[in-house]
């Protein structure tokens, strides 16, 4: 991934909070959902990061991925429960105090009313929001994220992250969207590796990897090589071929989106 970084792109960094996932309760599947959306609009996801519920961690990792990357975008830990402290972590990584947004008390308030739910302090605690920042809309259940400079946080239940992530991503700098072309061959992994780590050399534009697997119960290895000039991918794939040929192998498939 070094080489797609030293693209003129913008990049993000991901930060899955919640002990839920570090037990194996939950099974992640936003990182999956924010990386393909960012990739299709040139973002390249640089790092992720699963940590616990613990201020320390929080501010720690926010402090070291916003100053490093281009997006930070956040998952979880802004619920109505006493382990919910995304928030207060973030308010405490920029050194702003954790307001109540007025914007957010209304929409929750409304929310509750129109449900004959009461609106106590637990669930108000949902409308806090560091000083300076910007609500996320949430059309699923209201309760808003929200955008301290080049943070965004979401919640971190699928459904709603995926909602709120679809009113930030047309909000964000895009770069050149990223393709990829892969050659699918009959050789083993350890045959290729050399010849491939030549052939990233004279790429260091492009981003090249071997990915084994089956097909039909046979086994096979994906050379897959991504970035954003379609005339080097071009370049790249005739070369992969040739490189499979060389060996001795047989090119199974080739696919490209070039």
């Amino acid at each position: 991934m070094v080489n797609i970084m030293k693209s003129n792109n913008p990049t993000a960094a991901v930060l899955l909070v919640g002990n839920e996932i570090l037990s194996g309760r939950t099974q992640d599947i936003n990182l999956k959902h924010i990386a393909e959306s960012l990739s299709s609009v040139g973002i390249h996801v640089c790092e992720c990061r699963v940590i616990a519920d613990v201020e320390e961690v929080i501010v720690d990792a926010l402090n070291t991925l916003r100053e490093q990357y281009t997006y930070v975008f956040t998952t979880g830990g802004i619920g109505p429960t006493h382990d919910d402290i995304t928030a207060q972590c973030v308010a405490k990584a920029f050194g702003v105090p954790l307001l109540q947004h007025p914007q957010a008390v209304q929409l929750l308030t409304d929310y509750f009313d129109s449900r004959g739910v009461e609106a106590n302090e637990a669930r108000m605690r949902m409308a806090n929001v560091p000083q300076g920042g910007t609500l996320v809309d949430n059309p699923v259940s209201v309760a808003p994220g929200f955008c301290v400079e080049n943070v965004y946080v979401m919640a971190g239940v699928p459904k709603i992250m995926q909602a709120m992530f679809a009113n930030i991503l047309p909000t964000l700098k895009h770069g050149s969207a990223f393709l990829s072309v892969t050659v699918v061959c009959n050789l083993p992994e350890g045959q290729i590796s050399q010849p491939l780590s030549a052939l990233q050399a004279d790429f260091p534009d492009l981003d090249l990897g071997s990915y084994p697997g089956k097909q039909g119960g046979a086994s096979r290895v994906s050379l897959l090589a991504r970035g954003t000039d379609r005339e080097r991918l071009g370049l790249v794939l005739v070369r992969l071929t040739a490189l499979v040929s060389d060996l001795g192998g047989e090119v199974v498939e080739t696919s490209s989106d070039v």
